[in-house]
Formats: C-alpha cells, sequence, structure tokens
C-alpha cells in the first residue's frame, strides 16, 4: 500500500456554512480543537485560513500545537474572499481595498515565514464579475494580475500558489481555469507564482483533471494538489473518489507519472456528515486507488496511448478496478 501522506484545509472541520443555514450547522471549532481533530484523522499537515478566529493566537502558537500533534503548516491563505473583499481583492474598483489586500498578503507572508509554511495560497473567490457591462475586463486584469504580481515581486523568496477556479462566489472569476491561470501567471513575470490544482475545481470548469495536472506539470507552476470530488456543476467539495473513480484514478496515475512524493490535500466540506471520518474514508479510498495505478501495465498502457486505443483503454481500467 502506498505510503502517501495527507494534509487538509482547516475549513474540513466545521470553519464553513451555506448559503441557506447562515448559522452553520455545527458550532463552529477553535483553531486549536481543528488541530486536534486533524490529527486524530490521520493528517500530516494543515493549510491555514488567515487570519483565524482567535485574535490573541499567535503564529508561534498554533505552530507550537501543530507540533505537538506531528503536524506542520502547509501553508497560509489569506482571506481576501470575506466580507472586506465581497467586491474584490486585488481587482476591487476602490484603491483602498486593493492596499488592504495587498497588506493582508504582505502579513501572511511574515506569518508563513514564522511557522515555516511551505508557500502562501491565494483563493481571489470575489475577483471577477457578476452581470455583463460590470467591468472593464482589461482594468479587471491589470489590478488583479498586477496586484497580485506586485505581492510576489515584493517577496521573492516566498513561493506563493494561486488556487483558480470557474466561479463562486463570484458568477465569472478572473483566475478561472488552468489556461487562463497560466496565462496571467506569465503575465506577472513572477517566478515564484504558480498554482494549486484543486481537482474538483477543474471538474467543475469541465476539464479533464489529469490533463490539467499534466499542462500545469510541463510549464513548472504545480505548488500543491487537492482532492475531493462533485457532481461537475458545483464544488460540492464530496469525499474523494466518491464519484469520478476513474478520472481519479487517471489523476493519480498522472501524479506518480509526474514523480509527486508530496502530500496530497483534501478539500472537503462535511456539513452534515462527522468531519473525521470524512478524511478517514478519503484517504483510505485514495490509497485503494494509489495501489490500483501502481498496478497499471505500463507497457500495454503505451500501446494504447501510441494508437489511441479507446476500447484498449477501457479494458485496462476494468482490469485495473474491477478485479
Amino acid at each position: 500500500m502506498t505510503d502517501r501522506k495527507y494534509t487538509a484545509g482547516m475549513w474540513v472541520f466545521g470553519q464553513i456554512i451555506d448559503r441557506y443555514a447562515t448559522d452553520g450547522y455545527n458550532e463552529p471549532p477553535s483553531t486549536l480543537d481543528i488541530i486536534r481533530q486533524a490529527a486524530d484523522a490521520g493528517l500530516v499537515g494543515m493549510d491555514l485560513n488567515y487570519p483565524w478566529p482567535e485574535p490573541d493566537l499567535s503564529p508561534e502558537d498554533v505552530s507550537a500545537a501543530l507540533t505537538a500533534s506531528g503536524m506542520s503548516a502547509v501553508c497560509i491563505t489569506p482571506v481576501i474572499y470575506g466580507r472586506h473583499f465581497r467586491s474584490g481583492s486585488f481587482s476591487n474598483a476602490d484603491a483602498q481595498i486593493r492596499r488592504a489586500a495587498a497588506d493582508l498578503a504582505d502579513e501572511s507572508v511574515d506569518v508563513a515565514k514564522r511557522m515555516g509554511a511551505k508557500y502562501v495560497k491565494f483563493w481571489p473567490g470575489q475577483d471577477g464579475y457578476d452581470y455583463p457591462f460590470q467591468v472593464d475586463y482589461a482594468t479587471l486584469r491589470r489590478h488583479g494580475v498586477g496586484g497580485l504580481g506586485a505581492v510576489c515581486d515584493n517577496h521573492p523568496d516566498m513561493q506563493f500558489a494561486v488556487e483558480y477556479k470557474l466561479k463562486e462566489p463570484r458568477n465569472r472569476l478572473l483566475w478561472s481555469t488552468a489556461a487562463a491561470t497560466l496565462v496571467a501567471i506569465d503575465e506577472t513575470g513572477c517566478d515564484n507564482l504558480g498554482v494549486v490544482l484543486d481537482f474538483g475545481h477543474s471538474l467543475f470548469a469541465k476539464e479533464n483533471p489529469a490533463e490539467a495536472l499534466s499542462l500545469l506539470h510541463s510549464h513548472g507552476r504545480l505548488v500543491d494538489i487537492e482532492l475531493d470530488d462533485n457532481y461537475r456543476e458545483w464544488d460540492d467539495d464530496l469525499t474523494a473518489g466518491s464519484l469520478h473513480l476513474v478520472e481519479t484514478l487517471e489523476f493519480l496515475h498522472g501524479v506518480r507519472q509526474i514523480g509527486w512524493t508530496d502530500e496530497i490535500k483534501l478539500d472537503l466540506f462535511p456539513y452534515r456528515e462527522d468531519k473525521g471520518e470524512a478524511v478517514r474514508q478519503s484517504i483510505k479510498t485514495l490509497q485503494r486507488l494509489e495501489d490500483a495505478a501502481e498496478r497499471l501495465d505500463l507497457e500495454q498502457l503505451g500501446r494504447i496511448h501510441a494508437n489511441h486505443d479507446a476500447m484498449g483503454a477501457q479494458e485496462l481500467v476494468r482490469e485495473t478496478l474491477l478485479r
């Protein structure tokens, strides 16, 4: 069985609501409670939204709790998508709010360094628009791409990454697909800016996640991988492999082919389910699928690829998964 390690975002453990149950389904746990739950679920690292809810909790306090639980900080994710940034962060029409986004990013870099995090992650979920004629697209790109690029330029010793998404909470997002994100990163000219590939975001952008993985890796921009599942119409963040087994198998084969030995991050929203059990079930499924990926007959797969043999691919998948 694979010895892959797994991490997760702190939001997995209950700091989430949906747009109907606006008071949440459960009492939100504290940051330190989340760390304990994550360790109990078998995780080795956390993606930490910053600032966390407890203003008196220092980065050193959080680091100590992670270390005591046998975990580490994977990345710091500045909350540039909350109420203050509801009309955009780096792309906001208001220069003062764009400045606030940059200031929060700078502060997050300091926190990441103090905690030994691998990178700072941007999820610009409010950087976009909702209606035709609402924005000037060139200006939106100039502010959104230029502002994020300026942060990267100001911190050349820090790794940054963008997690792209087609929509939500805005109806159209600036950083929408793997290809659009690569173009935008190229426009920044920043060598220290890459991409976090969320399997579910790729699915509901109507991409093939394995193809997106290959594209990002070939451009040298892949920073991290997040796994989950959805019905391809919304970012459901269901347990990994719960719907798209074949696509997940192909994705994990791609992970092996590019030599990815780092952890894989889980991005789940188990609103009604036990949080730890959702993590454990995802890990069990991914372990089995990685074992299946290891069983793939690579010589047979090479012949399939050489001939674009669709029915041969069907046979290979069947013989691998339905043993």
